[in-house]
């Protein structure tokens, strides 16, 4: 009688989640017409914010809470970036698919559910990132000159990376909810809104009162777009990556703990 190795069981769970992210990339590379949607999309918008950002600093006599007109283009540049890479509506898709029943046919599979969705979604965002990443650099050197700090800038890539992947865990766990009200919209709204304000993608985070900002720099959002803008924008801060590094695990293990219970609770509620 056969019976089948842990590490044939462990490396299927992995394998799959790997293969989702490939087929995910694969299939956005392959329209590249949508990229340059995104990118477009992106250009426009930072264009925009950017230019009010540089028009109230030259307004203030060439800075604005200690950020000058040229660090403030490459951190909107990079705070845009940071959020538009990801698809603007992933928690309404994921509440969809949960009270559609879709992911109930997803939890079939020898791998965790969560592990396969967060992979086809790291696929789909690393083509977009490459794209709405070249157009922010083209944007910065056009519009606000070299970078202030080299060595922060480097530091700002692996930031990207940690704040895209903190993102996408945390708009899985919020999305959650739709295991138990069938309706993730009212989370979407509420969470796009935190990561714009208090996650510093519309405006550092210094421009806001003293409390608020320190309330803000403690809660997760501002790992998710004030990091690795802040270190774009000149501001030599390595310590940032730990704090982005603790949110990441902080914010997995929710989304794991969370998706473990709604998939408890669609067994009990099928049965």
């Amino acid at each position: 009688m056969s019976t089948a190795r842990p590490g044939g069981r462990i490396g299927s769970a992995l394998g799959i989640p790997l293969r989702a992210a490939r087929l995910a990339m694969d299939g956005v590379r392959a329209e590249p017409a949508g990229l340059v949607v995104a990118a477009g999309f992106y250009l426009v918008v930072a264009l925009a914010l950017s230019g009010v950002w540089r028009s109230a600093a030259e307004a203030s006599g060439g800075s604005i809470v200690g950020y000058s007109t040229t660090a403030l283009v490459w951190y909107i540049a990079t705070s845009e970036a940071a959020v538009m890479s990801l698809p603007f509506r992933l928690i309404d898709d994921i509440g969809v698919d949960i009270g559609s029943g879709r992911f109930a046919s997803e939890m079939l599979r020898p791998a965790s559910a969560l592990a396969v969705r967060v992979g086809g979604e790291l696929g789909r965002l690393v083509p977009r990132l490459a794209a709405i990443g070249a157009t922010g650099v083209a944007l910065g050197l056009l519009t606000g000159g070299r970078p202030p700090d080299a060595a922060a800038l480097a530091l700002a890539l692996p930031a990207l990376l940690l704040a895209l992947a903190t993102n996408l865990l945390a708009q899985h766990a919020f999305a959650a909810i739709a295991f138990w009200v069938l309706d993730a919209r009212s989370t979407w709204f509420l969470y796009q809104k935190l990561v714009f304000v208090l996650g510093g993608m519309l405006l550092p985070l210094e421009v806001l009162p003293d409390p608020v900002a320190a309330v803000a720099r403690l809660l997760p959002f501002s790992a998710m777009a004030y990091v690795p803008a802040r270190l774009a924008s000149g501001h030599f801060e390595p310590e940032l990556l730990l704090v982005q590094a603790f949110w990441l695990v902080a914010i997995g293990f929710v989304a794991h703990l969370v998706f473990r219970a709604g998939e408890r609770h669609l067994v009990v509620e099928g049965s």
